[in-house]
């Protein structure tokens, strides 16, 4: 037995992910883990999507270690902190200036759930509305109000209270490829008698990461936020997984063209997996009064001065380049494993380094996660009914690397799904 015995005598049932991977992991770097036996094991889960620049990263780690080795303060709440300052100045330099954007920033308690409660507080304060709309297959935090603009029933089911004031609505895709769904949300709010009133916000994910890889269409999204203008509502655009250059550019919605009212952001901001949590507010929406929402854990120094060094790959467009030629060996990968197997067993979903293959038979996503960590390889399902198998690697994996890993997941799907034909290998070419 090795030394996670006391995890199954101490630690809280709430535990999951050690329940399918009984592997004590003890150092990490890059786009590796090594457990306590000195096993390695390649990273395509990334902290859940908080770890987008790897393990350790040395551009990261060395500020980090400087700030602490001077006695840089820790936390200040939100006292003005040096650190605090030259992240606020260069978030606004690197990322929303060129971008065109004019964002406030408030730092929020340092989970994505908490980002996501002080949006919806918001938009409730600044409409005088109640009533927020969330989508299908959403996935926006555990916490009650995050958890009630969530859609998966497992979570809904823990919150042991009413989940009120939010109104569902069908996601892009969500009744077949040939139902625009924007449109019936269009009809429902406009016709009278429908029992539609207009919502504080619509909040939504462009990408939904926990609801299956769901990928909406730029004139879909370009649609909910025309609605949300005609309504008097704000759009939240929750980026806490698919943000942060998950799918390619730093937030997932730009390829769309669209302005988010309110952008939640967590995982990756502080880029080295500390926590922080962060809210973008258009000015004329940051109506908040001092102290109206608060955290003791807002001000994490260590974070800021790890997020200020990680906005370094957000200067040119290299690290954007690399993440569109990875996501394209991905995808060329996936579809060749697809096309072993009869039609309709399994498809591609998702987007830039955000991508997956969804089984027909959602066990087969679980078992390939098990076969997939016996060779070495680390990666998680997700999905309403765990059907997705999701690949998350970091976003600096190296091109070996992440081949590599690709290699371990066509042998373990090839012993999944009973593959016996030798195939022409999945990487030819692009290896």
């Amino acid at each position: 037995m090795n030394n996670s015995t006391s995890i199954y005598r101490l630690e809280s049932n709430v535990r999951t992910y050690c329940r399918d991977c009984d592997v004590v992991f003890a150092t990490g770097t890059g786009a590796t883990l090594t457990d306590v036996h000195g096993l390695p094991y390649i990273d395509f889960f990334a902290g859940a999507g908080s770890l987008n620049y790897g393990h350790n990263n040395p551009h990261l780690k060395q500020p980090l270690l400087d700030y602490i080795q001077q006695d840089g303060v820790t936390n200040t709440l939100d006292f003005h902190s040096d650190a605090k300052s030259r992240f606020i100045e260069r978030f606004d330099e690197v990322i929303l200036k060129p971008r065109g954007l004019y964002y406030k920033l408030q730092f929020t308690g340092p989970t994505g759930t908490n980002a996501v409660e002080a949006a919806l507080k918001l938009a409730r304060k600044v409409t005088g509305r109640a009533t927020v709309a969330a989508f299908t297959h959403a996935f926006h935090g555990v916490s009650l109000g995050a958890l009630a603009a969530t859609a998966n029933a497992d979570k809904r089911s823990a919150g042991g209270v009413e989940l009120s004031n939010i109104v569902r609505l069908p996601y892009d895709g969500f009744f077949g490829p040939d139902i625009d769904s924007a449109e019936i949300i269009a009809t429902l709010y406009s016709t009278a008698g429908s029992g539609y009133e207009k919502p504080a916000a619509i909040i939504l994910e462009t990408v939904q990461g926990e609801g299956g890889l769901n990928c909406a269409s730029t004139q879909w999204l370009k649609r909910i936020e025309q609605l949300c203008k005609d309504l008097g509502a704000l759009l939240i655009v929750d980026d806490i997984q698919a943000g942060c250059g998950r799918t390619g550019s730093f937030f997932s919605f730009e390829p769309a063209g669209i302005s988010p009212d309110i952008v939640c952001l967590s995982k990756s901001i502080s880029g080295y997996g500390l926590p922080m949590s962060l809210v973008l507010i258009k000015p004329e929406h940051d109506c908040w009064a001092p102290g109206e929402h608060n955290g003791t854990f807002r001000g994490s120094n260590p974070a800021f001065v790890t997020a200020c060094a990680a906005l370094d790959y957000w200067q040119d467009t290299q690290l954007e380049d690399t993440v569109g030629a990875h996501s394209r060996l991905i995808r060329s990968a996936l579809e060749s494993l697809v096309a072993l197997t009869p039609s309709g067993t399994a498809q591609v979903v998702g987007r830039g380094l955000f991508m997956g293959l969804k089984f027909l038979d959602p066990d087969v996503a679980s078992r390939l996660v098990n076969a997939c960590l016996e060779q070495g390889l680390l990666l998680e399902t997700c999905g309403p009914q765990n059907e997705v198998l999701k690949l998350m690697p970091p976003l600096t994996i190296e091109t070996h690397t992440l081949t590599l890993g690709l290699e371990k997941l066509q042998h373990a799907f090839l012993r999944v799904l009973c593959i016996h034909t030798p195939p022409v290998t999945a990487l030819r070419g692009i290896a």
